[in-house]
């Protein structure tokens, strides 16, 4: 193994010496459960909103404790704003939604051949909303949507992200805590990925091994993604149709994550297998002067926009870009964190969202040089009541990654 962690071990080694880590971090208790309800219907109020569809999917979750898939089927729940909750469901799953619930709610079930969005109005009508706004969570599928207004037009459907978002933007010390762990053990498969590499090894058997790491750190599931990038194919945000095998003296790229507790991890780290040229050290230089950039930047009261801002004005004094032309950053800065691996605040020009404490999101300013190679270091802030604050350490150098002694 070379003295900076990248290459000289092999698969079963490192397997082997994995410690499960994942035992470290505790689930959501049931009481925030009910505190995330209380702070929705509190928003409610202020909005004068009678009603919140919750989708199943990541914000029925978030509220209610609820796992369940989206499906062809309908199946959310109602929130009213006095905090009663309202289960749609098919009734030949009234049992596993009693079993699956955190938080206690009537179940409305509909026969198969029986339309739920005929329910969905007649639970509205019976608690009082027979007309008016009622907000539909995000996600929820169109058919739903379209099912809803074939059959009424008294109702004004309405998106749901002020309330949803205005709650789930906001991460509490339990959700930090989850967080911070799954981060911790991916960072610890980065670094276990890196010392597998060898000439001729394929992106696969690194994807491979990834899962697996994961899951010897406790992650039943696994990588949650992984994209493993060498060379050229670096230079492609999110991969390619047919990875190449990894070459003597080329960039490698590897992004990946996992789950635990519902929570996301989500790293990025690239570096050189053998010895980087003057061109390859460079771009790298400015990637992680640009990622510093974005960390300066993120004080509170400061808004997404100027973050992304101030980033591009870093790499377009570097020569690239401008904008989001090539070489440069193709995209936006970063993008928020939590139970799904996308969501608010994303970090891009002209999104006024303030920053404020409690806030998670990426830091990745990727640069991208057509036809050679790129440079993506990604890690995420959380924002305290003192500024931001790294989940995991930003990578050393194009050298020595790890920071390695």
């Amino acid at each position: 193994m070379n003295r900076y962690g990248i290459g000289g071990s092999t698969i079963e080694d490192e397997l082997k010496a994995i410690k499960p880590m994942a035992h470290l971090a505790k689930p959501i208790e049931t009481k925030e459960f009910q505190e995330r309800i209380d702070k929705a219907c509190k928003l409610m109020k202020a909005e004068q909103v009678r009603a919140v569809y919750l989708h199943a999917g990541t914000n029925l979750y978030y509220f209610t404790g609820t796992r369940w898939n989206s499906s062809e089927r309908m199946v959310g729940a109602i929130l009213f704003a006095d905090g009663s909750l309202h289960y749609i469901a098919p009734e030949f799953e009234r049992g596993t939604i009693l079993d699956f619930m955190q938080i206690e709610g009537e179940v409305h079930g509909w026969q198969e051949h029986e339309s739920p969005y005929v329910l969905f109005i007649n639970i509205l009508s019976d608690n009082g909303v027979h007309e008016g706004v009622v907000l539909m969570d995000e996600i929820t599928p169109f058919f739903v949507i379209d099912g809803i207004l074939k059959i009424q037009s008294n109702l004004h459907l309405e998106n749901a992200k002020p309330i949803t978002s205005g709650c789930r933007i906001i991460k509490s010390k339990a959700e930090i805590a989850i967080m911070k762990t799954a981060m911790d053990i991916t960072m610890e498969v980065q670094k276990a990925a890196a010392r597998i590499l060898r000439v001729g090894i394929t992106a696969k058997e690194v994807e491979d091994f990834i899962h697996e790491a994961h899951k010897c750190y406790g992650i039943p599931s696994g990588s949650y993604f992984c994209i493993v990038l060498f060379g050229v194919d670096s230079s492609f945000p999110h991969g390619v149709k047919a990875p190449k095998r990894l070459e003597a003296n080329e960039m490698v790229l590897v992004d990946t994550g996992c789950v635990l507790h519902d929570y996301i991890s989500d790293i990025t780290r690239t570096y050189v297998f053998g010895e980087p040229n003057e061109e390859q050290t460079r771009i790298w230089n400015i990637e992680k002067e640009a990622q510093q950039a974005a960390f300066q930047a993120a004080q509170l009261g400061v808004t997404c926009d100027v973050v992304d801002r101030e980033v591009r004005k870093l790499i377009e004094s570097h020569g690239l870009g401008p904008d989001y032309n090539l070489p440069g950053l193709p995209h936006r800065t970063g993008h928020g964190i939590g139970l799904d691996i996308h969501e608010h605040p994303y970090i891009v020009r002209d999104n006024a969202t303030v920053l404020k404490p409690g806030m998670c999101f990426s830091n990745e300013p990727m640069l991208c040089v057509p036809g050679a190679f790129g440079v993506r270091l990604e890690d995420h802030i959380y924002m305290t009541e003192q500024g931001p604050q790294w989940f995991t350490e930003p990578a050393f150098s194009i050298e020595n990654p790890f920071g390695l002694a």
